[in-house]
C-alpha cells in the first residue's frame, strides 16, 4: 500500500502540507483563497508539522498494518478498508471518546473541534491519486510510495 513518507532533510517548516490538506477536504477543493476566506467551518489539517529548531518534518498517519486506531475504538468509526488499506473514521459512529488518539502511537489524529468534537486523521485525500499534501511540498520532502526512502528499522506500526 502506498503511503506519504517525510524526508526532514528537505522539510523547511513551510507548512504548504497543512494548508493544502485543509483544501483538500474543505468544501472549496479548487480555490485556496475561498477555502481560507469563506468556509464558515475550516477543516483542520489531517497533516502536522512539527518543528525542533532547523529540524522539521510532516507527521501525518502511517496507515499501520497493525492500526491501534482501530482496535482501541470503542463505536467501530476507525476502521480499516481491507481492500486498499487506508485507516478512516467514520464521523456518523465517531463519539470524541479520543481513545484512538491515545492509542496512536505516532500522535497521529487529532481532535477535530469544529465538526461535532470528532477524530481526524490522513485519509491520503479520498480517491485522489495522490494526496495534496505531496502534490503541494515545494522541496519534495513528502513523498507518496510503497516504500519508504530510508530504512527503517521500526516493525509493526511502519
Amino acid at each position: 500500500m502506498k503511503r506519504v513518507y517525510a524526508k526532514e532533510e528537505y522539510c523547511i517548516g513551510c507548512r504548504l502540507c497543512e494548508i493544502y490538506c485543509i483544501l483538500s477536504h474543505s468544501e472549496y477543493k479548487n480555490d485556496l483563497i475561498k477555502a481560507f476566506k469563506k468556509s464558515l467551518q475550516r477543516p483542520p489539517a489531517r497533516i502536522q508539522v512539527e518543528e525542533e529548531g532547523a529540524l522539521s518534518f510532516a507527521l501525518q498517519c502511517r496507515h499501520c498494518d497493525e492500526a491501534y486506531c482501530v482496535k482501541s475504538c470503542i463505536t467501530g468509526a476507525m476502521q480499516k478498508d481491507p481492500e486498499t488499506g487506508v485507516v478512516f473514521n467514520e464521523k456518523e459512529r465517531c463519539v470524541g471518546c479520543w481513545t484512538c488518539i491515545a492509542a496512536c502511537p505516532y500522535g497521529a489524529i487529532i481532535k477535530d473541534e469544529t465538526s461535532k468534537k470528532i477524530a481526524s486523521k490522513c485519509d491520503l485525500c479520498g480517491q485522489n491519486e495522490t494526496p495534496y499534501c505531496v502534490q503541494n511540498c515545494p522541496n519534495g520532502a513528502l513523498i507518496f510510495s510503497e516504500e519508504p526512502p530510508y530504512k527503517t528499522s521500526v516493525k509493526g506500526g511502519e
